[in-house]
């Protein structure tokens, strides 16, 4: 009885192994990681670069304004000069 139910065993732990993946499922799924990994730093550097352009769009819109700002101050004074004199 001992040796059967040793047999059985080890038939049973031979059919779990066999029934393992394929190496061909591995490499599908390896494949499928692999193109998630790639889809995920592809979107990380997208959103690298919109916060890049971002950033830098702002960095225009204030040096656009400080001009403007200059330019106002600079005709406000010259405006103020001219009143001065006359």
């Amino acid at each position: 009885m001992k040796k059967l139910f040793g047999i059985l065993m080890i038939a049973g732990m031979m059919s779990f192994v066999a029934c393992g993946p394929s190496a061909e499922e591995k490499a599908a799924e390896q494949a499928r990681l692999d193109s998630l990994k790639r889809d995920s730093l592809m979107k990380d550097s997208i959103a690298k670069a919109q916060a890049e352009q971002a950033r830098l769009d702002s960095i225009a819109k204030a040096k656009e304004d400080s001009i403007a700002k200059a330019k106002a101050d600079s005709i406000a004074a010259a405006e103020a000069k001219k009143g001065k004199k006359k």
